[in-house]
Formats: structure tokens, sequence, C-alpha cells
């Protein structure tokens, strides 16, 4: 790799870059403004700052990562597809199934190296279960609980009412801003239909978009799925329950940590709470690489996320 970008200067921008530049030491790192405006402040680990994706298509760049809000994700990355330049795009893929179609076209088109960066499929203990499961560990699954809470005024310091978490015209929400969730639900369980769907916004943080979100959902194999995000646990919860006719495996996100208990009692089949979180990113980058080499690779491909899109846009029609 000798030049590689990145477009949008956010937090999840500043570790793309930093990543790349671990990576690729000696590569040129392209910064690219998704506001078209110059930023005020020094951005670190980038060579030289554009303020268009026209003229970072023009550009002779081997990679670029898509970190910009979730609404222009398609507005940036298609002028790259198009020009057969490998994207990878941060999640959600986008915020429209008109959006998502257009992507595709693109591809299909090109045949344009793209993944969508659903970065917990990387984590170890996510890889275990997804074998765990495979190997029929748990038997019949018939109901999964999947948790996540995070405090936002703590996740997002400076003014969290100004970021793109809380604002609609940035895809903010705690439906798309833990999507995460609903990706890895599929990738365990296969697609999900959902059932019923509560959006909510609490009197505490006072926002125009939902801190609350609570879905039913089955599986094709009569699994039923419960998930639950919310922007309001003080301590960050991330929990996936699975109980089948063969035992319980709770899977601990945040700890890294896989338990299955049975008739014989609670058994830890992984435990590594100190792993180094940033090495999904890492692998994840890695991963994308040999795509672009058509080597073997477990990216997400933009179909897949697409059906996460699905399963959102269908929620929000079932609270009407």
């Amino acid at each position: 790799m000798n030049r590689v970008a990145v477009i949008g200067l956010g937090n999840i921008s500043v570790r793309h870059r930093r990543n790349l530049k671990s990576l690729f030491p000696q590569a040129e790192i392209l910064a690219v403004s998704a506001s078209g405006k110059m930023p005020e402040s020094q951005v670190n680990d980038a060579d030289s700052i554009l303020l268009s994706t026209a003229e970072l298509a023009r550009s002779d760049v081997d990679l670029v990562v898509v970190a910009s809000p979730a609404p222009f994700h398609a507005k940036h990355a298609l002028p790259l597809i198009e020009a057969g330049i490998p994207t990878l795009i941060e999640k959600p893929v986008t915020v429209t199934m008109t959006d998502c179609e257009a992507l595709i076209s693109a591809i299909d088109s090109t045949s344009t190296p793209v993944a969508v960066g659903y970065c917990l499929r990387y984590l170890p203990s996510a890889r275990k279960v997804k074998s765990l499961l495979e190997q029929e560990l748990v038997g019949t699954i018939y109901n999964v609980f999947i948790q996540a809470g995070q405090y936002l005024p703590s996740w997002r310091p400076k003014d969290y009412r100004d970021t793109v978490s809380a604002k609609v015209e940035l895809g903010g929400g705690a439906l798309l801003e833990l999507s995460h969730e609903i990706d890895y639900a599929q990738w365990l369980l296969g697609n999900l239909s959902p059932c019923h769907a509560i959006l909510r916004s609490s009197e505490e943080l006072n926002l125009q978009v939902e801190d609350m979100v609570d879905i039913t959902a089955i599986s094709a194999n009569k699994t039923i799925c419960h998930i639950h995000l919310d922007f309001l646990q003080r301590s960050a919860y991330r929990i996936c329950r699975l109980i089948g006719s063969q035992g319980t495996l709770e899977w601990n996100l945040i700890k890294n940590s896989i338990e299955f208990t049975n008739q014989d009692g609670l058994k830890v089949l992984y435990d590594n709470p100190t792993w180094d979180k940033n090495q999904m990113y890492l692998d994840m980058l890695k991963d994308f690489i040999a795509m672009i080499d058509g080597k073997e690779n477990q990216c997400v491909d933009l179909r897949t996320a697409i059906k996460t899109i699905e399963f959102i846009t269908t929620a929000r029609h079932l609270v009407g």
C-alpha cells in the first residue's frame, strides 16, 4: 500500500488513520473532510488533507475507509466504487434502502472490493461463539437475549447532544448506532424477521432520537430473539445469552468471555478480558486487504450489511 485515505475527521477516523499508519508506515495517509471544510485543528496521522471525494477519486489511492456520518456513506463511497477503488465503509453501511440499492448497482457494474466495518465479528470470543453454535453445543436454540447499553454522556463526553449519536440528520439513535448487535445476531442465527418493536426517548437525555430500543424477532428455525439497546446504562453492558435444548451459552462481549451451563453445571469456555480491542480494527483492515487480494476472508460484504438495514427499516415500520 503506497497511498491510503480515510473520509471523515471524527473519533473513528482517528483510529483508522492511526491503524493504517501502523500497518503501512511508509504509505501516504490522506485525510478527507466529510463536510468539505478545512479542519480548524491539527489532524493526526495525516500527510495531506483533501476537501472532496471527487478529488480523492482522481487520486492514485490503494484503499479508502469511509468513516463519515452514516447518511453520507453512499454519497462518499459511490465515486470511489465507480473509480474501482477498494472501499471499506464504516457501519452501518447507510440509513436508507435507496442508498443500499445504489451501492449494490455500483458494485455489480465495477466488481470493486467493498466491505462494511462490523468490527465485533473480529472479537476472539465472537469467533468462538460462532464455532460453538456450528458444533451445536447448545442444541436447538429456543431463545436469545441480546442487550447492549452505554451512557451516552460518558461515551460522547464533550457535548453528547451535539454528536452523531444524538442527531437525526447524522444517523443518530440507538438503533443505528448499536447496529452491531443486529449484525451479529443475524450472523449467528441467520436472517431475523422483526415481529414487534418499541423505540423510546427518555426525558433524562432529552434527545430527538430514540435512546431505548426493544425488538422481538424470529428466525427461520423459530428461534425467538429479544434485542435491547440503550444509551442509558451507567456501566457499559454487552451480553448475548442463548438458551437451547442442551444448555445455556452466555457471551460477555465486554469481558470477552463465554460461559456454558448445562446439567453438569457452569463451565468457562473462553476468558480473555485483557485483549486489546484495537486488534479488532487491525484484523478487520488486514482482512479487507485479503479481500482486495482475492484471498480467503471473513469480511462483511455489502449484501450482508444491507440485511441489517432491512431489519432496521422493518422495525421502524412496526413502530409506525
